[in-house]
């Protein structure tokens, strides 16, 4: 199954909403888009997004902190504007691959993670396959070890997951219908920002990506068994949490067990947030994140 963009900015994205350049660069076939915005000479951010988002889930935030740090966000390939190459499974060990060779073109060093949903898992397993060039992180409701035994993902999991509901995913764009209503709960998306998620997902065959996702949470059993064994490798990272705490997913529970991960770490709960906190929050989210670093 393969992709229908061709690494061109499509006439969709409304300048206005999405005020960046955008870039493309390909990594192992594929076509990956990014923007890359703000100075160079001072400290990176690296955003990396969920499920079924794609880098306009932080342009609020990029475009807030732009003026002092430099932002980075990146598609994986088949979300956004980005083109899988032939062959692509969509699993995240090869999106975290991706993120590594972008991390390899672009020269990142002293790199700040910004993971939100499976954002987290996929930028840790690049810190830990380039650990020279990580140096804080930040995460925003999200994970980093295996679920299994966990009923609530264990159910989420297998249902999202099932052949029947990968299937209605590809035909009906029922994980961008259903996750971004859900995943605000302070405000509503408005029309123009859910035909953003809409028309990057516009085919079945570009749907493909966000169908795939949440089997993995416990098909892939090996890809969390080697990051939970390397999370003691990056516990000294200096770490912000933004979580928002009406979340539905990622419970109290996932920021704690974060926390203990991560000792040396700050924490903003942002209440009435959902999932989606980069968008839901983002005033919060920027100064949050500008007041740690």
């Amino acid at each position: 199954m393969t992709d229908t963009l061709a690494g061109v900015r499509p006439d969709w994205v409304d300048d206005d909403l999405f005020p960046f350049e955008s870039r493309f660069m390909e990594i192992d076939g594929n076509v990956v888009h990014h923007v890359d915005e703000g100075p160079r000479n001072g400290p990176t951010l690296l955003f990396l997004h969920g499920n079924p988002t794609w880098s306009f889930l932080f342009r609020e935030v990029v475009g807030a902190l732009r003026e002092d740090v430099r932002c980075v966000a990146l598609d994986y390939p088949g979300f956004g504007l980005s083109t899988a190459a032939p062959g692509y499974r969509h699993y995240p060990e090869d999106h975290a691959a991706v993120v590594t060779g972008v991390v390899d073109a672009l020269g990142l060093t002293g790199v700040t993670l910004v993971g939100q949903d499976w954002g987290g898992p996929i930028g840790l397993t690049a810190a830990l396959r380039r650990p020279e060039a990580f140096e804080r992180l930040v995460f925003a409701n999200t994970w980093a070890w295996s679920t299994n035994g966990d009923p609530w993902f264990e159910l989420a999991s297998r249902v999202g997951g099932a052949a029947p509901m990968r299937l209605l995913a590809r035909r009906s764009d029922l994980v961008v219908n259903s996750f971004l209503a859900m995943g605000h709960r302070r405000r509503t998306p408005t029309t123009a920002e859910m035909t953003h998620y809409r028309r990057a997902q516009a085919t079945p065959a570009r749907r493909q990506a966000a169908a795939l996702l949440p089997g993995r949470i416990t098909g892939g059993r090996a890809f969390f068994a080697e990051l939970e064994a390397g999370l003691p490798d990056l516990a000294g990272l200096p770490t912000l949490i933004v979580w928002g705490g009406a979340d539905k997913v990622f419970r109290p529970k996932e920021r704690e067990r974060l926390e203990a991960a991560f000792p040396d770490h700050e924490t903003v709960v942002v209440p009435d947030a959902g999932l989606y906190v980069p968008s839901d929050a983002p005033e919060e989210f920027a100064q949050a994140v500008r007041a740690w670093l």
